[in-house]
């Protein structure tokens, strides 16, 4: 009977995948981000749902290596190219092609094996494993990566990529056994960098009212935003502080809340520009820890800070170190305690009880709520005698 429901599935993505003259091809055709993606789909390419067994896996990778593949591979190396994605939006893109030709909730098996085999012949060194009742999917990756398993293969290490769809599985427990396929010029690592957002369309945002008080004048702002934000970091993972901070608006965000932030300091002296930009990020914005607002740790990037209901430490940091950045571009550090992270700036002249790191001064400045109401150059007081480390410096220099 199983043999039969693969068998018609099967039938069922050959039907839904070819076109009207009998050809044995369709193109699949979906927006994703500022553009339209198209690829053409041969039926030679799909396949029945595999078991979740080495035997089934391998034969399905077969089929699909000797399947008509390269033009949906060209057109996803093509998209990636004129649009320049990063590694992770690149791998949403694949998922999203995955999902139009095996739906998820359909197979998941069938599902990751594709999202596996395009990556694989996109040159990226991605694997597969298998557990009891869970196929793993893992890439290549030599970044500091907190919070998803690994594995170590010939001291390289893999991230598993689908990690958050087995939300409550304990690895250690039931430790994936690595199955075994070569795939040609599969070599390259992935990166979790995000660099460049997307250009979305204008019309795909809305606008969100923010304001908060700096010296008795009340501040109003329209910030444009977009959902699909979310999307991109929903299944985000704990990054290194460098890659976290440096993650960028969008176009549109950026238009709407940058230039008027410029404006609005352009009368004030540098220190007073960034204690209006701290004071900003600070009170503009309700505070809430992520244990409450999510059941546990996850980092927002500065662009879902701004359209989150709530946020807590590690979101204004991000948030007041991109602002620093763009505004006034000054050196900064990072101050780790064990239960807050704050932000240090360099200025001309230090403010308060300085911060020497690396022979500079820096002046502290806190971007979320406090019992006090601090300056520039003062720490809060719980965390004065408390042990830190500089977990990132930024230096426009270099």
């Amino acid at each position: 009977m199983d043999r039969l429901f693969k068998i018609f599935g099967t039938l069922f993505l050959m039907l839904t995948l070819t076109n009207v003259q009998g050809q044995g091809k369709q193109w699949i055709s979906f927006e994703f981000y500022e553009g339209v993606f198209n690829a053409e789909v041969d039926t030679s390419v799909l396949v029945a749902a595999p078991e979740l067994s080495q035997e089934s896996i391998k034969s399905a990778y077969q089929h699909l290596n000797s399947g008509d593949y390269q033009p949906i591979i060209d057109s996803l190396l093509a998209y990636r190219k004129k649009y320049e994605l990063n590694d992770w939006l690149y791998y949403q893109l694949i998922r999203k092609t995955a999902q139009q030709i095996s739906p998820k909730k359909d197979n998941y098996s069938r599902y990751t094996l594709y999202k596996w085999f395009f990556l694989a012949k996109s040159g990226y060194d991605a694997r597969l494993a298998l557990s009891k009742d869970k196929i793993i999917f893992y890439i290549f990756n030599d970044e500091d990566i907190t919070d998803i398993p690994f594995f170590m293969v010939d001291q390289k290490k893999f991230m598993c990529l689908n990690y958050h769809d087995y939300p409550k599985a304990d690895l250690n427990l039931d430790p994936p056994i690595p199955i075994t396929i070569n795939v040609a010029a599969a070599t390259n690592p992935f990166s979790y960098k995000v660099t460049k957002m997307p250009d979305f369309k204008p019309d795909n945002y809305f606008e969100k009212k923010l304001e908060f008080v700096y010296k008795h004048k009340a501040y109003h702002f329209n910030i444009k935003l977009n959902r699909d934000v979310e999307a991109i970091f929903a299944n985000y993972p704990g990054v290194d502080f460098e890659t976290y901070f440096n993650i960028p608006l969008s176009k549109e965000t950026y238009g709407s809340l940058i230039p008027l932030l410029r404006k609005n300091v352009s009368g004030m002296n540098q220190k007073k520009g960034v204690d209006y930009l701290m004071r900003f990020t600070r009170y503009a914005f309700l505070y809430e820890d992520d244990e409450q607002n999510f059941g546990g740790e996850k980092r927002l990037s500065p662009e879902e800070t701004l359209f989150a209901t709530h946020s807590d430490c590690d979101d204004r940091v991000a948030l007041f170190f991109y602002l620093v950045k763009e505004i006034y571009n000054l050196p900064m550090i990072a101050m780790l305690y064990p239960t807050h992270i704050t932000m240090a700036v360099q200025f001309d002249k230090p403010i308060g009880d300085a911060i020497v790191y690396k022979g500079k001064l820096y002046s502290v400045c806190e971007p979320t709520p406090q019992k006090e109401d601090l300056p520039i150059g003062v720490i809060s007081a719980k965390l004065r005698n408390t042990p830190y480390q500089i977990v990132y410096q930024y230096d426009p220099n270099h």
